[in-house]
Order: structure tokens, then sequence, then C-alpha cells
């Protein structure tokens, strides 16, 4: 049996942050892996301010910066016309140190991370565990791997993702729905920014033919697309049905190179609390969203930090309760601020009438054009809004 105080499960970006804020702190802990090797394909790509800000209390987001993409706007477009609400992150200098978003792949974060942890004799990584169980009782928890090999804490962490082994073992609710789109990602090294006037590095765009997102990369273009009308899954996936899509964003007399095409569902969904007894969820395993907006990493991130630091205080003496703060607030957050403006975004691009189209883009254009407008709406999209209303309850 290993032991440590803390027993997280999951070496993704949730777990590995709370075992480095955990160890800032001065509490060890033991960070339990299925996988052989850290995963490398295509998940979350945009880092907001505040995570920023987080990161760089471990040393981490310099070396995030510099192998990313600082994005200091985004936008909301109009394909065929081209018209266009630019949202300027300069408007929210005042109230962060990282005026922009970050483009970067999730799995960058994931490698400095765990450069961090070789360092550091508080952390402990075991790979290639298959957490199946979770026991526990009022002294502490204890993971349980299908080898039957045991790992006792006084605190289990559940930061294993949306198909969490820890939140189904200990039988934590997860309600909510699925989208009945699929999403499809293409990556290419097409160079979008030299054919569309205007582009930012972060676009999600109305078209003639449905909607699209085009987020780029240091080295790559990710393009999220939807099936056509009557268009099935299957069918979408063919790579000729990618290469219409894509001959409709920009047209070219050959094939756009495609190097990967990855499908996904879109979950709205959270538990109904993020804390049974010793064992508490943190990120995907607590809660799912539409990625629009870039709010899910980000909000796994800052529920790491903020369990971190409960599960700090309370080994050094404070009360249990500080978990029962932390599940309340975060809770309050994903779901009044990431869920719901993760789903106004997805709602947003979805609709397909022409005309509510282009009275949607004429309020944001005047949003845009007000720097006092601007600078609220960034707070929010920024997730800076919600990190200080959980400051507010605490």
């Amino acid at each position: 049996m290993s032991q440590a105080p803390v027993v997280i499960v999951g070496a993704g970006p949730v777990g590995l942050s709370a075992a480095l804020r955990l160890s800032a702190l001065g509490v060890p802990s033991i960070v339990l892996e299925a996988e052989r090797v850290a995963a490398h394909d295509l998940r979350a790509s945009t880092f907001h301010p505040p995570t920023l800000e987080m990161l760089d209390t471990l040393g981490i987001t310099e070396l995030l910066i510099a192998r990313g993409l600082v994005t200091p706007n985004w936008q909301i477009r109009l394909h065929e016309t081209g018209e266009r609400a630019v949202f300027e992150l300069g408007h929210i200098a005042a109230d962060t140190r990282y005026p922009f978003r970050l483009q970067c792949e999730q799995s960058v974060l994931c490698q400095l991370a765990e450069e961090k942890t070789a360092n550091d004799k508080a952390i402990e990584i075991i790979r290639e565990v298959e957490v199946v169980s979770v026991e526990q009782d009022y002294d502490g928890a204890t993971a349980v791997a299908a080898d039957g090999r045991r790992f006792e804490g006084r605190f289990v962490i559940g930061a294993d993702g949306g198909r969490s082994q820890v939140r189904k073992s200990c039988g934590f609710e997860f309600e909510g729905f699925t989208y009945p789109e699929t999403t499809i990602l293409a990556t290419t090294k097409f160079p979008f920014q030299d054919h569309i006037a205007g582009l930012s590095n972060v676009n999600y765009c109305w078209s003639a033919n449905g909607t699209f997102s085009l987020l780029r990369l240091p080295n790559i273009w990710r393009c999220s697309l939807y099936s056509d009308a009557g268009e099935s899954v299957e069918q979408a996936l063919d790579p000729s049905a990618i290469e219409t899509k894509l001959q409709r964003i920009v047209p070219l007399d050959a094939p756009h190179e495609v190097m990967e095409i990855r499908p996904y569902r879109i979950h709205n969904r959270i538990v109904e609390t993020y804390r049974k007894g010793n064992v508490i969820l943190a990120g995907d395993a607590a809660h799912l969203n539409s990625p629009s907006g870039g709010m899910g990493m980000n909000g796994g991130v800052h529920d790491a930090f903020a369990l971190a630091e409960a599960i700090a205080g309370i080994l050094a003496g404070d009360d249990e309760r500080l978990l029962d703060r932390y599940s309340r607030s975060r809770k309050m957050i994903a779901q009044e601020q990431i869920l719901q403006q993760a789903h106004r975004n997805r709602t947003r691009m979805q609709e397909r009438d022409p005309a509510a189209r282009r009275a949607e883009l004429a309020r944001l254009q005047a949003i845009c054009a007000d720097p006092a407008q601007s600078r609220t709406f960034l707070l929010k999209s920024s997730m800076i809004e919600g990190l200080r209303q959980a400051q507010a309850m605490q």
C-alpha cells in the first residue's frame, strides 16, 4: 500500500496543477495515471488570463507563452461578407497581467507541469495504474487499482476526466444532457490568415452553410466543422466531405492538406456535489461543457487551485467545512459562469436565421465599440468575473 496525504487520480492538466499547487503549500501527493505515456491528442487549446496568472505561481506561464501564440483579440464573423465583432482584450488590461488569450495545446501544459514534478520530492507520479474504485472511511480514502494495488490518503481527488471512474465508483450523480450535434475537428497547416482578411487566432464564424470555428496554434489551424443538413456523422467524417467544407471556407485549386480528423460529442453536465466525504472531484470529472469559449480546461485548473488551497488549509488545522465551501463555490461558478456561458456561446453560433445573425452581430459590434461594455463582457468571457464571485463567497 502506498500512502500520501493526498491521492490524485488523473495526470492531466487538472491533476498535475493540483499536485503542484499542493506542493507549493507544503502538501505531498501521489498522482495516479492509467496511461503509460502522456496524451498528445488535440484537446483544449485556449488559456484565459486568470489561468495564466495561476500557472505563473508554478513557474509555468512564461514557458507556455514561449510555446504558444499570444492572442490580443478574438472575433465573431459573418464569413461571406467579412463583417465581424472584434473583442480586444486590452480593455481588461487593468484587471489582469495577461490581457490576452494564449493559444497553446493542453498537452504542452501537461509536459511542462510534469517536468516540474520531476524535481519535486513532494510529488510522485505513478503511471499505468487503472483506478477502478475508491473506498473511504472517517479517517481517509483509498484508490484501488485494477491489479489490486491500494493507494491510501487523507483525501482522494478525482481529476480523471469526463468518464471519471472515481465519480462513478463513489456514486456522484452527473446530471445534464448531450447536445445533438457531433463536432468534427479537422487540423491543417493551411495558412488561413493569408487568405481571410482580418482573421484573428480565434474566430467563430457564421456561414451560409452553417457554422464553423478557426483556432490557430503555432503550427496548425484547428477547424471545428459540423454535418450538413441531411448528412450523417459517418458521411461528414469522410475526407471528401471535410474537403468540401474547407473549400467553402477558402476555395483552392488543390485539396487542403488535412492532418487529423476527430469527431467528438459535446455535453452539458455537472455533479450534484463536488464532495462526498474524503473524495472530491475537480475539472471534467465534476462538470462538462461545450468547448465554445474555451472554458473547460481553464475551469478545471481553477478547480485544482481552489481545492488544493482548501485541502492544505484543513491539513494545517482548519475546519473541514472548507471542502464544503469549495464544493458550493466551484459548483456555482461552473453552473452560472462556465456551463451557462458555454451554452450561450454554442447557441449563438448554432443560429441559422440570417436576420437573427445580423442582429446579434450588430449587438456584439456595439459592445466592442464601447470600452466600458467591452470590459464588462470580457471580464465574464475571460473567466475573471467568476473567480471574483468565488472569492466573494469565501
